[in-house]
């Protein structure tokens, strides 16, 4: 069972902050989910996925935006969330927050290993620690 807590007014602005670059960004086949990433400093840092068609090449928006607070100096982080926005041929409009995926739960996990993700979790938006999202990480060392 995973351990939630509540959304501050600083998650929900954080959640504000991603919809708000996606909305703007937003590039059928190019861009469609932003990250927003809350420093323990309290700087917010957004950013967008970079897709290709090759999809393997593809870079999703949390590891861009960690890569940008590391690029402004920042490393300890403290919420990041992921927002999705619909394709044009979708039936569902809205920009939703999304989970990361395993190679972006693994690189939250490298970069903030005592970090906070913003997810939906049965049908509400919750927030949780990285850990419980990734509980047996890979070590390269044991």
């Amino acid at each position: 069972m995973l351990n939630f807590s509540t959304l501050t007014k600083e998650d929900r602005d954080l959640i504000s902050a991603a919809e708000g670059l996606i909305s703007k960004l937003f590039e059928h086949e190019k861009h469609h989910v932003a990250a927003a990433l809350r420093t323990k400093s309290g700087k917010i840092f957004t950013a967008v996925n970079i897709e290709t068609y090759v999809n393997r090449i593809s870079v999703c928006a949390e590891s861009i935006v960690i890569g940008k607070a590391i690029s402004e100096g920042e490393k300890e982080f403290d919420t990041i969330v992921a927002v999705r926005h619909p394709c044009p041929d979708e039936r569902e409009t809205q920009i939703k927050v999304v989970s990361p995926c395993g190679m972006c739960r693994e690189v939250i996990c490298d970069y903030g290993p005592d970090s906070s993700v913003i997810i939906p979790y049965d049908d509400r938006i919750v927030k949780c620690d990285i850990g419980e999202l990734l509980p047996v990480k890979y070590k390269r060392h044991e």
